[in-house]
């Protein structure tokens, strides 16, 4: 396994040991060969990640998620984000390998969450393969993928340069002037662990030097079912979905709003809002207005717990993330009117971890 992202416009270029080499230019190829990607023409795009990662059979996937253990190179990886608040889980594995999901809503003034995440890979020897830290949807203050990346890589790398690489490149963009609206420059450098790539459209991917995965966990079975057994429930409650080949389906007489990712057929992490209306103590927006017949897209097994941890929030118009049943569960909350007995909240929920390097995040 060895990909790395290639984004849409002419590149920063830079490898050790030439540390401060900036090369900004459009229209202009690479000239020799790089170290770790070379360069890609504007409007060039691959795919996110080649398909030969997931394109294999099922090699004992176990897709039950559990906590990070508190030892080892997950541990160590995941202890610098944990201690600032992010939730991280061992979300799937296989005969190869295994996944480890993170992630943290940063809620802002609006009392919008904007979600960040992080995923790791690692071989069956417990060492980093791969990893990647996608920015932020919304501006925000400093760096949030330098904030990220940095203390988790140099937790299992101490010597590495993840920082001052990062820092180097912002400080060169910041004082590159005028900047063309097509331009998305990117730098890309190696050290003794890993290649990385970086630029502000896809965060940072590091792909290690001495190993790597050849077969990508993907699987979901234990939480959720394939998208076509769910659809007709879907649209039972009154939900646009065509499937396939529509994932991300509409309830406009609720505002409400259900998304998958999917391997195949397979529902791999769903997404939907629902609001909740507490009268006298009592939900008066029920949940089988919008799922008649429960929320079917999960698997038989995990269905009632995860339903009784979402109604728990709906009733209390607070928000959970955690591991329920073996399932991950994101529960974002934003309340409205409370009085006494009397509640008002809209609720953002995700069952599951998306595969890695796989959009959305």
């Amino acid at each position: 396994m060895n990909f790395v992202f290639r984004p849409f416009a002419a590149p920063v270029c830079r490898h050790r040991p030439v540390r401060r080499v900036l090369a900004i230019v459009l229209m202009i190829m690479c000239l020799g060969s790089l170290a770790l990607t070379g360069c890609t023409g504007s409007g060039e795009l691959l795919s996110l990640p080649p398909a030969t990662v997931y394109g294999h059979d099922a090699a004992s996937e176990n897709s039950q998620a559990e906590p990070v253990p508190a030892d080892g190179t997950a541990g160590a990886l995941t202890q610098p984000l944990r201690e600032a608040g992010w939730f991280c889980a061992q979300v799937r594995a296989n005969a190869d390998g295994r996944a480890v999901w993170c992630r943290i809503g940063h809620r802002d003034e609006a009392d919008t969450v904007d979600p960040q995440v992080a995923h790791f890979l690692l071989d069956r020897r417990d060492q980093l393969a791969w990893a990647w830290f996608p920015p932020t949807q919304a501006n925000r203050e400093g760096d949030p993928v330098t904030a990220a990346a940095a203390p988790a890589l140099t937790a299992i790398w101490p010597d590495t340069d993840v920082q001052e690489e990062m820092d180097d490149f912002d400080r060169d963009l910041r004082s590159r002037t005028p900047r063309l609206e097509d331009d998305t420059p990117r730098t890309g450098w190696r050290d003794a662990y890993a290649d990385y790539s970086y630029d502000e459209l896809n965060g940072l991917v590091v792909t290690s030097r001495d190993t790597s995965v050849r077969r990508w966990p993907f699987g979901s079975e234990h939480y959720a079912v394939p998208m076509s057994s769910a659809v007709d429930d879907l649209l039972a409650g009154g939900y646009d979905c065509f499937y396939p080949p529509q994932t991300n389906c509409n309830r406009s007489r609720s505002n409400g709003y259900f998304r998958v990712t999917l391997h195949g057929d397979q529902i791999v992490s769903a997404q939907f809002g629902i609001g909740s209306l507490i009268e006298s103590g009592r939900q008066r927006h029920l949940l089988s207005e919008e799922f008649p017949h429960g929320l079917t897209f999960l698997a038989e097994e995990v269905r009632r717990p995860v339903t009784e941890r979402i109604e728990q929030s709906r009733r209390s118009g607070t928000g959970f993330v955690g591991i329920v049943a073996g399932t991950v569960v994101i529960i974002e909350a934003r309340r409205g009117a409370v009085d006494r007995d009397d509640l008002v909240a809209y609720l953002d929920v995700q069952i599951g971890a998306p595969l890695a390097a796989t959009m959305p995040i």
